[in-house]
């Protein structure tokens, strides 16, 4: 009889190396263009609207455009994932956002390009909760969450490199530059993913007929292992229905009732006050007397806090858990109010940004790595798909929320405040989460939330 392996044992029995390096370097990768991608409106519009002869209000559509799309292609592409495959599904969302953010360069109509941000934002959508599935199921517990963040913050460093496009490149090359960055690079990364990215272990442990591409990923995961060609590979994980399909009502089964739409707040809250603040920031910053290119620094700065948050989230999330993320939350609110309130010159508002992105988009980051903790393999992509896209409802009002009271000419002070809000709310539901995870799981720590029948 050969030798058995248990997969979790095999993933989390891992040392760390070049397996989970590449992981993480392509992972990052993906994210950083993704990052870009859905980032670079804004910082076009001044010259667009220009070009369109539009004012905020209608600013606001071309804006919230790839949002709506992230809105279906989360959910979309996430069924996707459960069903063909976590690789799939990123290669798949790589490839569309890539194309459609190169269009933009020939599309010189305002409707023209609401629709191609919208294809855009399909293919961002679901890039994101199928990368955030892959880290989980391939890394270790113990390093997990540190992991999947780690990863996620090539998603903020990406955001803030139109800013830097903006203020060193476009004055040069014009704005078609920004869109052909945008395109050409998930192209070529895509191109790379093909040939370097794994499958999830655990994805392919429930489909019997990818038997030798799991025994192939295993090995390379595990060169510390002499694996067999007869080597069982036993799964917690029961092996799928013919089809492939997961029960969305999964999400909301035995455990997950309360957990779900508590994690959906957080998601809204956090995804309506970001993009609140990363839409309009360069317009008002610019509004208020700074120079175009001071500006588009002191919004990129923003996400430079972010990926600092990230990095603090890394560290505290897995010993932690909600806990770091329900102080996230608090902290934000104040920070972002702060913003409204300062001198409104380029030395004020810079480092008042940064410490805005350390808290909002640190707990983003949190809740996009405790939703790929808590939710099971089965239908793991599918719950973190949901999230981001329920989320997107946020995403979408923040943008169209401050095109609104931008055109209505409220003070920078009574901005701040409306954008700083929303992160009240989430941190009621984070502290909820807290509460609720620690009763469930018996521990701070986050993990698989146990199915119950």
């Amino acid at each position: 009889m050969g030798q058995t392996i248990r997969i979790d044992d095999l993933v989390d029995g891992q040392k760390i190396r070049g397996f989970n390096l590449n992981l993480l370097f392509w992972s990052f990768l993906a994210m950083f263009a993704d990052g870009y991608d859905i980032s670079v409106m804004p910082f076009a519009v001044p010259t667009l609207s220009k070009i369109w002869h539009v004012d905020a209000g209608q600013q606001g559509w071309v804006i919230t455009a790839s949002l709506f799309g992230v809105l279906a292609g989360a959910p979309l592409l996430g069924y996707v994932g459960d069903r063909f495959g976590r690789k799939t599904a990123i290669l798949i969302g790589s490839v569309i956002y890539g194309v459609t953010t190169l269009a933009v360069i020939w599309a010189h109509s305002f409707p023209v390009t609401i629709v191609l941000r919208f294809c855009t934002g399909i293919g961002i959508g679901g890039l994101m909760p199928n990368t955030i599935a892959l880290n989980s199921e391939l890394s270790p517990k113990r390093l997990r969450a540190t992991l999947v963040v780690l990863m996620f913050t090539g998603i903020t460093l990406g955001s803030s490199a139109p800013g830097l496009i903006v203020a060193w490149v476009l004055p040069t090359f014009g704005w078609s530059v920004l869109f052909l960055i945008g395109g050409a690079v998930p192209l070529l990364v895509a191109g790379c993913l093909y040939f370097a990215l794994p499958e999830s272990v655990k994805f392919l442990a429930g489909r019997p007929e990818r038997r030798g591409e799991l025994l192939e990923t295993a090995r390379r995961m595990r060169r510390d292992l002499v694996l067999e060609d007869t080597t069982q590979f036993v799964s917690a994980v029961p092996a799928l229905n013919p089809d492939g399909a997961v029960a969305t009502g999964g999400i909301f089964g035995p455990g997950f009732r309360a957990i779900t739409p508590l994690l959906w707040v957080c998601f809204m809250t956090t995804l309506m006050a970001n993009y609140f603040l990363n839409s309009w920031m360069p317009l008002l910053f610019n509004n208020v007397g700074l120079t175009p290119e001071k500006a588009a620094l002191a919004s990129s700065l923003y996400h430079v806090g972010g990926t600092v948050g990230g990095l603090l989230i890394s560290v505290l999330l897995d010993r932690f858990g909600f806990i770091v993320i329900a102080a996230l939350f608090v902290c934000a609110a104040p920070a972002i109010a702060a913003i409204g309130g300062s001198s409104m010159s380029y030395m004020a508002l810079a480092p008042l940004a940064a410490i805005a992105g350390f808290s909002v988009l640190g707990a983003q980051f949190g809740n996009n790595a405790a939703a790929g903790l808590l939710y099971p393999t089965q239908f793991r992509s599918k719950g973190v798909g949901w999230a981001l896209g329920i989320g997107r409802f946020g995403a979408i009002v923040g943008p169209l929320l401050g095109g609104y009271l931008i055109k209505m000419h409220l003070p920078m002070r009574q901005l701040f405040l409306a954008a700083s809000a929303p992160m009240w709310v989430g941190a009621v539901a984070a502290v909820a989460l807290v509460w609720l995870c620690y009763r469930r799981l018996g521990t701070l720590r986050l993990g698989d939330v146990p199915l119950q029948r």
